[in-house]
């Protein structure tokens, strides 16, 4: 009994890299002897579980390939979501919503975040290069994706008011167009209501609008508000047609050049060669945020413009004058009329802000290698 128990307790504390020979025993639940036989049980139980998965160890070259495992939706992503980050803009991560342009490597960017890459680089008098790779990028080197153009507008987004999926290309349209929920105003907020509301609640809302029955009296001040700003609208044009009148009118197609400043810390400026209009030479200078340090370090920018005369004059030139965009451009520049009157000693206007609607056509002009505009100058006979 004894030489019994002895090999009961050695089967018990055989280790797994024990020499002994053949299979342990020991009681249930016992570890067995890691021996020769122990090994073939193990490759044995090995293969048989490879038979049960299907995949042996030599594979068959003539069988058809075995179809991947699908992964849950939560480990590998929807397909969109997984596009939208293959196709986002590669400055400002999100999904482009118009052109699209790439650099020589392919990587993308959207069409505002090129152009103020452009933008940038001009203040800072660098060249500009792409945010992933480095490489030189201007409106030369890098084109248009129109495949990636495609696929984006064809991804799926969510309607901002009714929360459903749309195409993107058909998106816009619903939410101005369709969508029972978008935002809309009262027909009668042209005499003061100020309802806004889902689309769907429109129709109750203007039969219970109390605006309509409102008396001539309490219209009065708002019809007032909209005629100053129709008057002063009507103002403008009618001072353009009155100005198409004169006698002396010339206009000509200007092309501001990028210069730099000789101080120790240069600043970007504007500068036209001569020109000349009405048997006068003259110049335009322009600057960016007035010639501020570092424009670059600003969201908001502006573009301001000089008018100089170059030529010698007998007697006071009076003129009015404004600037618009050129024939082959699209910025937006809204009309405003200046007065100057020039002489020997009076020569050059004070800077007026081009009127530019935001700092998005800003950008847009300092990304173009020049900036091309048209002068009308009208001579004021005395």
């Amino acid at each position: 009994m004894s030489s019994m128990e002895e090999r009961m307790e050695l089967g018990v504390a055989a280790a797994p890299g024990s020499s002994s020979s053949g299979l342990g025993v020991g009681p249930v639940g016992g570890a067995l002897d890691a021996g020769p036989g122990s090994a073939g049980l193990a490759g044995i139980q090995e293969e048989s579980g490879v038979r049960r998965d299907g995949s042996g160890s030599e594979a068959d070259p003539d069988a058809p390939p075995k179809k991947r495992v699908r992964q849950q939706e939560g480990e590998a992503g929807k397909l969109e979501e997984r596009l939208y980050s293959v196709l986002c803009c590669t400055v400002c991560l999100d999904l482009p919503k118009a052109s699209v342009y790439q650099c020589t490597n392919g990587h993308l960017m959207c069409a505002g975040c090129f152009i103020h890459l452009l933008a940038d680089a001009r203040l800072k008098e660098e060249q500009a290069t792409c945010p992933n790779c480095r490489c030189e990028i201007s409106k030369s080197l890098c084109c248009r994706n129109l495949a990636v153009e495609k696929a984006v507008s064809e991804l799926p987004s969510e309607c901002s008011y009714c929360l459903k999926q749309f195409p993107r290309s058909s998106l816009e349209r619903h939410q101005t167009e369709e969508c029972q929920d978008r935002v809309t105003q009262c027909k009668y907020k042209r005499i003061g209501c100020p309802w806004q509301g889902p689309f769907h609640e429109l129709s109750a809302h203007e039969t219970e609008c109390s605006h309509p029955s409102k008396t001539g009296m309490e219209l009065m001040g708002i019809l007032d508000e909209m005629d100053q700003s129709h008057r002063r609208e009507l103002q403008l044009y009618n001072s353009i047609f009155s100005l198409l009148c004169f006698e002396k009118i010339g206009f000509t197609e200007v092309q501001f050049r990028p210069y730099r400043t000789d101080d120790f810390i240069t600043r970007l400026y504007y500068e036209t060669p001569r020109f000349t209009v009405l048997n006068q030479t003259w110049v335009l200078k322009g600057r960016v945020n007035d010639s501020e340090r570092n424009p670059n370090l600003s969201c908001k920018r502006t573009l301001s413009f000089q008018l100089i005369l170059k030529s010698k004059v007998n007697s006071a030139l009076e003129c009015s004058f404004l600037l618009l965009k050129g024939p082959y451009d699209d910025v937006k520049i809204k009309p405003v009329i200046q007065h100057h009157v020039f002489s020997n000693d009076a020569n050059e206007t004070e800077y007026a802000l081009l009127p530019i609607n935001d700092s998005v056509e800003c950008n847009k002009l300092l990304a173009a290698k020049n900036i091309n505009l048209r002068l009308f100058i009208f001579q004021i006979q005395k």
